[in-house]
């Protein structure tokens, strides 16, 4: 199993652990860790390093909220240094509730192609697709 630590500013991390555990239940070697204005960038990094520390999974994914922002750059001093680390940046809620799902069996590289693919995915344009069913429906109607 591939052990999952999402990161980012605030409280990404706590909201996203909320929603996770609605939606997929409590979630073993999986951490959420907040970079609020009260800890340094220093101190968050040293909180990533200890929680791999304290997982027991051979790889490690990080999933941060935005791409150049201090929890990427922090993970990705971690990711330069162990191989058996990566980081996928600018992650949204389908992502982290399918990197639960699919973490099980896969490489870490894997899993985050299959990440980035949800993440493409799962970006719609709700009007486009309610004109195109519709536009379809007045077809059936011979309209």
């Amino acid at each position: 199993m591939i052990g999952l630590i999402v990161s980012g500013h605030l409280n990404f991390a706590s909201g996203m652990a909320s929603a996770v555990k609605a939606i997929a239940g409590e979630q073993e070697n999986m951490v959420f860790l907040d970079f609020i204005e009260s800890i340094s960038p220093d101190e968050l990094e040293q909180q990533m390093r200890s929680t791999i520390q304290a997982m027991p999974c051979e790889q490690i994914v990080f999933l941060t909220d935005l791409p150049g922002g201090t929890p990427c750059n922090r993970a990705m001093v971690i990711m330069m240094e162990n191989p058996l680390v990566e980081v996928l940046s600018g992650v949204s809620l389908p992502m982290i509730v399918n990197a639960a799902f699919e973490r099980e069996g896969v490489t870490a590289k894997e899993l985050i192609a299959i990440l980035q693919e949800i993440g493409i995915s799962s970006i719609q344009d709700v009007r486009e697709q309610l004109s195109a069913v519709s536009e379809s429906e007045d077809e059936e109607d011979g309209l």
